[in-house]
């Protein structure tokens, strides 16, 4: 059984490194979805050290507006932003998309040219949901295949606590950790199908 840990809003010098050390010591990839403006020359550091642990990199948008109230040039402009920035750190183009508040609309998706990724959210991104109660809803809530959709936004302690305990119980479940590519080359399934958003990856 596989599993995917995903996050979003970063990167940051804040918060992301304290997952990056979970992460690290538990041998676990994960996928990182960047806002393209957070990227600095402080936070590029950050974003190499995801990749030297095996998790890889993909688009978020560059300012995490509500998408399906642009154009399709301004949609464009933003993932294109990200995605070039992306590249020129990574060395590769991110191949996924996560639209901000999971908003989309068929302007999005004609302007968009990558496979869209949900995920099983848990409300982690509410300051009064407890890290337990988000580690207990994601253990409960996993189903072979699924993709987890956590946050690493700066000051996000709850989910760098909650981790302590995802990592351990799902493993005595029996899940595998995988990146989100990982999932879909695993399963043999495509992500390239028109107007779908992805949360679960074996159907």
């Amino acid at each position: 059984m596989y599993v995917a840990l995903s996050f979003d809003d970063g990167p940051n010098t804040v918060t992301t490194p304290h997952i990056l050390d979970i992460l690290e010591n538990e041998h676990v990839p994960a996928s990182f979805f960047l806002i393209g403006q957070y990227i600095t020359e402080e936070s590029i550091p950050v974003i190499e050290r995801e990749l030297s642990l095996g998790c890889d990199i993909e688009c978020h948008s560059w300012t995490h507006s509500d998408m399906t109230k642009m154009t399709k040039d301004a949609i464009q402009d933003e993932i294109v932003r990200t995605c070039s920035l992306i590249k020129k750190i990574t060395g590769t183009a991110p191949s996924f998309f996560r639209p901000p508040y999971i908003s989309v609309n068929d302007t999005l998706y004609d302007a968009v040219h990558l496979p869209f990724i949900c995920g099983m959210g848990v409300e982690d991104w509410v300051a009064d949901v407890s890290a337990a109660e988000r580690a207990a809803r994601v253990i409960n809530g996993v189903k072979d295949g699924t993709i987890v959709l956590l946050h690493d936004f700066s000051g996000n302690i709850n989910t760098v606590e909650a981790l302590k305990t995802i990592i351990p119980s799902l493993r005595k479940k029996g899940y595998t950790f995988v990146t989100v590519p990982q999932m879909f080359s695993l399963y043999g399934v495509s992500p390239d199908q028109p107007h779908k958003i992805w949360t679960y990856v074996k159907q």
